[in-house]
């Protein structure tokens, strides 16, 4: 196994390791560990070359530090990534080889699941490191994240509709769901018991007829759902949705949803702003999921009424959002990071001996 340092300003660690005998190739960043050890999940994909690989993992690992800062986690940033076709080089060779190249850090990483890595993976890399989080209650670990992520985006919802309308009342508003998976799902329902109206769309036919039949909730097709005017949207599957093409459609007046990197570019949280759109940054609202794994890390060892506790206050994270936003005047996505930022510059402060004269 060779492992070899990759030298990235405004990283604090970021390594490769090749090992022949398994085949892994893996890149790990460490972006930012003031606020405590970097948390971020291992995802896998066959990427075309190392460079893609690795301004992935650089991308992610920096919004995990501004994630868990938010979040209030009490950890920082980081994330992994292998190389390669899930189903083709999976194998329990791969991921021992993966846990010592995360043991390698010496804690300084924690892992966990991401894009095409399951428990039964991350059990194997367990063998080799103690870093590894969201695994199974049976295991002693906090379980599936979903239910957090969408308690989470269902409070960030509420929280949103107080920032539009003066109160978290639900009952009655238009919610505009796309994507109905493990979070989408359970959070168009949750919705619907608060009293709002849904509509809901996904790639996945089946799972919309599924909900619709059991719950009686709206449905649109997925390749047209913008056509739909709401209270709020909420894009809960893929990320970059929010673009030059698709901000001018939008006929709602807030975005609260549970995909990830909602924004294909920075600007596009100006764009939303300039239309009078309020926008909840998808790092501050779907952060229950990280915020439940991050417990795992406390003393003592994962407590779920300490994460909903931690979890609860996601609204009031947004209201410091939109605070910045207005105070600064800029757009929610910006406000967001320079939350983040001061949170860790904070940190940072405090850790510094007292000067003395």
């Amino acid at each position: 196994m060779e492992i070899s340092e990759i030298k990235v300003d405004g990283y604090e660690k970021v390594a490769r390791c090749r090992d022949h005998a398994s085949g892994l190739h893996a890149l790990i960043a460490v972006h930012d560990t003031t606020l405590g050890p970097a948390l971020g999940g291992l995802r896998m994909l066959p990427y075309v070359s190392e460079d893609e690989a690795l301004f992935d993992v650089l991308r992610l690992a920096k919004g995990m530090t501004y994630k868990s800062a938010v979040g209030e986690t009490g950890l920082g940033g980081g994330k992994s990534v292998i190389l390669g076709e899930p189903s083709k080089v999976k194998s329990r060779a791969l991921f021992e080889a993966m846990g010592m190249f995360v043991e390698s850090f010496g804690g300084r990483y924690i892992t966990a699941e991401d894009m095409n890595i399951g428990i039964p993976d991350l059990e194997i890399v367990k063998t080799k490191t103690r870093w590894v989080t969201g695994l199974s209650r049976e295991s002693g670990s906090s379980g599936n994240p979903s239910p957090y992520t969408a308690r989470g985006c269902f409070l960030g919802v509420q929280a949103v509709a107080h920032e539009v309308w003066g109160s978290t009342d639900l009952n009655g508003k238009h919610v505009l769901i796309q994507g109905v998976g493990a979070v989408g799902g359970r959070l168009a329902i949750m919705l619907k018991e608060a009293g709002a109206k849904l509509t809901i769309c996904d790639i996945n036919e089946a799972r919309v007829k599924e909900l619709s039949a059991k719950h009686g909730f709206a449905v649109v097709a997925d390749d047209n759902h913008l056509d739909v005017a709401c209270d709020i949207y909420s894009p809960c599957a893929r990320g970059a949705t929010l673009n030059d093409a698709s901000i001018p459609k939008l006929k709602c007046r807030a975005i609260g949803g549970a995909a990830n990197n909602q924004l294909l570019q920075p600007e596009h949280g100006d764009q939303l702003k300039k239309r009078g759109i309020v926008y909840a940054p998808d790092y501050v609202i779907n952060a229950g999921g990280i915020i439940n794994v991050g417990v795992e890390m406390l003393p003592g060892g994962y407590h779920e009424e300490e994460s909903l506790r931690r979890i609860d206050r996601i609204p009031h994270n947004l209201r410091k959002v939109f605070e910045i936003s207005k105070r600064d005047s800029i757009s929610t996505q910006l406000a967001a990071d320079r939350l983040a930022i001061e949170r860790i510059q904070a940190a940072k402060a405090a850790k510094s001996p007292a000067k003395t004269r």
